[in-house]
């Protein structure tokens, strides 16, 4: 209601304060004083401010005074939970340039300090969302819900933010279905997601994602579990349960979150304890494929200035894919979550949050999907020009040369049905390997000679050389495994230094471990490639290792894989890591023109990765290498004369079971560790009520020290082996790298009176970012006396950009339409991506240029409906120092030149002209 001076004077005797005219008053029932300290439970929505203080009158039970002039056109933070009157009155106004006073008689005033004005909320004066015009006498159906963001480290409306990003609450998550990271690209323009083949994923913004695979390689997309970045983490495989809200900001963010955010910002925000209330949810689903999920929350306040929260979710389900081969649904979850939160609130100026989550899953997950592949075919012939100018034509004739000619699959579409087919195994190093094979001492057999291998038989050719159209069908004679484990603690604490500067201090640590396992080559292999003995005279070396016949098919015992009648490889990939971070950060909430956030913090992380290849194949040949080198296959010399070091040691040990140090099994073993400090500050700059000015800087130091391990597979130090050491995995010494960098932010937004719009913002800003380099894997240890692999780099750059955006957020229709728009253009120097050269993993930097368009909207005509809209038009270009070749395309349309490998059992490839090899 709206009383007049007299009546308020009345009110609050001699304490009362002089608005004017048409002040509104909320009558409760104590004195101010009385309740100022003790907690209750708020659920104040946003809304315009000389209506909230009424809502937060009832609510707390106190008497409220409020000028409507000074307030006009101002709108209130929305206040849900339990806490104290005068730290919702506090949230509810946060940056509003207004103050609060609690009286002794049992009122509380509310009004703007002389001079001052609102920092973090701007607005067109009589804009109220959800009405016509500013006049509430022409009520809107529907509006949209006003989004609170806390993009740069303070809460603000979305469309105050000068920043591209979009933020999600628990209710559009679920109205949108975004059940994890991996869904985000559902409701955010010029975002994609993938998975590698290891034990990362590619989150990409704008184009920019992490491209480079070497462990030391930081990611492009900083993921943030309640504001503090994860360098290794779950968030993509687990399912979002008891989220307050996940915010994604497009472009460098640096300056406030730190390191590694040179594509952007993932910020999950979990919900805390809550003070002074009891509340609990339990939701349960159930489904084919035997789906059940559940997922729950219960809020526990104990006493008044304590409390704990506890979440959970569960997912189990079958497998979506069936494999033909086994038999078995494959690609199912069996996944859980927890988390507990316990806030301690002693009194209105400290407050401290311990969150602790673990995930896990143990289940048959892929890796990746079904692998495509249109099947390559060796050429009939080999066209090419004599030094005369003649044309000439040669006939490839034999296994050897159409061996090394043969891709496994052709650089075409995916999307027809000829990339249903199976690469064409012929050429397959792991093929033409077994020709170094020579088990039987007689010939024999369809190809009449001594080899362990048939002649000419192609591992994939089976079924024409073809594979099920259906994506949801595999046929690989191994199921996939999966576990992952991941734990977070966090503890939050929050001072109060005056009523305008507050401390804030973020302590997290975190483990997690990873472990997957899947066929390597996603494809099962026809039967019938190892040679039965069929009468042949056997070395009684081999007798071992050749199994009883299956179908009438020669068969090999691999310690690993087992008895099997078909080439077959399964890998592994595997990690464990931990993390270690502190954040401590200044924040000011000065009612004038001037505010800032300061702050320093430190990270350090240790991580330790495996990639394992196996391979009866490599037992194999490993096998005949110790007897060409007189060895026995468990490395006992045959004679006194035999090598040191000359036998491949062959880990005897099942694949579950392995001692780690064979070389009859590829092993990627990476060992890293990164340190990082920081100092950073942003500063807040009202020129006006207008016009704005955000200024930041940070300083950071990395330094990033692995350990190399060169890979050794077959390795022994022999001419077949080619390396230095037969079993084992030495190490070399540290290698430690030091880069710092000064990066930043400068932007300017402004707000005009618009007719057609009724909230508008338009910016404009420039960003430098910043990504530690690292170091490139060792690749294999060889001999130069025996063997010649390519020199590479041992390390590579860090990475920079300088990200230039415009852009415009606005509210139309009474709050019903949102539309918003940006245009960006980056300057990469040195973008770091990876490429397998060698059986290792090689990052390259080289500069490039992206640019493209952004456009975001939602409209919501009549309550209960709405529609969401995002486009995104993306334009890259590599700028200089790229030096590689595509590897899809390595003939770029030239054909007078052929892509083979310079003999049939090498893994690598060359460009050869035709007059050359012909």
């Amino acid at each position: 209601m709206t009383v007049g001076r007299k009546r308020i004077r009345a009110l609050l005797g001699a304490t009362a304060v002089y608005f004017g005219a048409g002040v509104a008053l909320a009558v409760g029932a104590a004195p101010a004083a009385a309740f100022a300290q003790q907690a209750r439970t708020f659920d104040i929505p946003a809304q315009p401010l000389p209506e909230a203080p009424q809502v937060f009158g009832r609510q707390a039970g106190l008497r409220i005074a409020v000028d409507d002039g000074q307030v006009a056109g101002l709108r209130s933070v929305a206040v849900r939970g339990a806490m104290t009157p005068q730290a919702a009155l506090r949230r509810m106004t946060s940056g509003l340039g207004v103050e609060h006073q609690f009286l002794a008689d049992g009122a509380v005033v509310v009004r703007r300090p002389v001079s001052s004005t609102p920092v973090a909320t701007r607005r067109r004066v009589g804009y109220v969302p959800g009405e016509a015009g500013g006049d509430a006498s022409n009520a809107a159906p529907a509006a949209l819900e006003e989004v609170v963001v806390t993009a740069r480290r303070m809460e603000e409306r979305i469309i105050d933010v000068p920043v591209s990003v979009s933020a999600f609450s628990a209710q559009q998550l679920n109205d949108l279905k975004i059940e994890g990271g991996s869904e985000l690209l559902r409701g955010v323009p010029n975002v994609s997601f993938s998975k590698d083949n290891f034990t990362g994923y590619n989150f990409a913004i704008r184009g920019v994602g992490t491209k480079a695979m070497s462990v030391t390689a930081d990611p492009a997309v900083a993921i943030s579990f309640n504001n503090t970045a994860l360098l290794r983490n779950r968030l993509f495989e687990q399912e979002y349960f008891d989220v307050q809200r996940v915010e994604v900001l497009r472009g460098p963010q640096g300056t406030l979150y730190g390191r590694n955010a040179t594509a952007g910002v993932v910020n999950m925000l979990p919900r805390l304890p809550e003070l002074g209330k009891f509340s609990a949810e339990v939701q349960g689903e159930a489904g084919n494929y035997d789906t059940r999920r559940a997922r729950g929350f219960v809020n526990v306040p104990l006493g008044d200035t304590f409390a704990l929260r506890v979440g959970g979710a569960l997912t189990q389900r079958d497998g979506f894919d069936f494999n033909t081969t086994t038999g078995q649904n494959v690609n199912g979850r069996d996944l859980w979550s927890t988390r507990v939160g316990a806030l301690w609130k002693p009194n209105e100026r400290f407050s401290a949050n311990l969150v602790w989550e673990h995930f896990n899953e143990d289940d048959d997950r892929s890796r990746t999907g079904k692998q495509l592949c249109t099947r390559g075919a060796p050429p009939s012939q080999i066209l090419w020009t004599d030094p005369s100018g003649a044309s000439r034509t040669s006939p490839v004739f034999t296994r050897w040369t159409m061996d090394s000619l043969t891709p496994g699959c052709q650089n075409k579409s995916l999307y027809t049905d000829e990339a249903f087919g199976t690469p064409n195994g012929r050429g397959m190093p792991l093929v033409t390997g077994l020709i170094t094979i020579l088990p039987f001492t007689t010939k024999g057999g369809p190809d009449n000679d001594t080899y362990l291998f048939r002649m000419g038989i192609d591992p994939f050719g089976s079924a024409s050389g073809r594979q099920s159209t259906d994506l949801r069908e595999i046929a690989t004679f191994y199921d996939p495994k999966f576990k992952a484990e991941n734990d977070v603690f966090q503890l939050n604490l929050e001072f109060d230094l005056t009523p305008r500067l507050s401390l804030h201090s973020q302590t997290l640590y975190m483990e997690d471990s990873y472990y997957g396992s899947q066929d390597f080559f996603r494809y099962d292999p026809a039967p019938g490639l190892i040679a039965n003995r069929e009468g042949r005279a056997l070395k009684a070396d081999w007798n071992p290792w050749l199994g009883a016949p299956i179908n009438g098919n020669g068969t090999f015992v691999d310690p690993q894989l087992g008895t099997l009648d078909r080439l077959a490889a399964v890998d592994i990939s595997q990690s464990k890591s931990s993390q270690y971070s502190q954040e401590f950060r200044l924040q000011s909430s000065f009612g004038g023109r001037f505010n800032f956030n300061i702050g320093a913090n430190y990270l350090k992380f240790k991580t330790q990765e495996d990639y394992y290849i196996f391979s009866n194949t490599f037992t194999m040949i490993a096998v005949q290498q110790n007897l060409s080198a007189n060895y026995n296959p468990d490395c006992t010399p045959k004679t006194a004369t035999a090598k040191p070091n000359a036998c491949v040691y062959i880990d005897p040990n099942p694949i579950d079971r392995i001692d780690g140090q064979g070389h009859n099994y590829y092993r990627s073993l990476d060992l890293a560790r990164t340190e990082s400090w920081a100092v950073f500050g942003e500063g807040y700059f009202k020129l006006s009520d207008k016009l704005r000015v955000t200024a930041g800087l940070r300083y950071t130091e990395d330094t990033k020290s692995t350990i190399p391990v060169p890979t050794q597979l077959l390795a022994a130090d022999s001419f077949w082996g080619g390396g230095t050491v037969g079993k084992g995995y030495p190490r070399g010494p540290e290698q430690t790298q030091n880069w710092s960098a000064v990066t930043g932010r400068l932007a300017v937004d402004y707000k005009p009176d618009l007719s057609f719009t009724d909230d508008t913002l338009v910016y404009a800003s420039y960003s430098r970012g910043y990504k530690a380099g690292g170091g490139n894997p060792p690749g294999p240890d060889w001999n130069e006396a025996n063997s010649n692999y390519p020199k590479l780099p041992r390390t590579f750059d860090p990475e920079y950009v300088d990200a230039f955006e415009l852009g415009t957020k606005n509210a139309l229709q009474g709050g019903r339409l949102m539309l918003n728009a940006s245009a960006f253009y980056y300057d990469y120097k040195d973008y770091q991506v990876s490429q397998f050269i060698d059986r290792s993993m090689h990052t390259e930097t080289f500069d490039a240029k992206t640019w493209g368009l952004e456009l975001e909207a939602a409209w919501t005509p009549v309550r209960n409906f709405r529609l969401d809209a995002t486009l995104g038009w993306l334009q890259t270009r590599i700028a200089s120092g790229e030096t590689s070749v595509d590897v899809m395309d390595r003939l770029q349309g030239r054909t007078d030149y052929t892509v083979m490998r310079p003999w049939p059992t090498s893994p690598m490839t060359c460009i050869v002209p035709n007059e050359i090899l012909g």
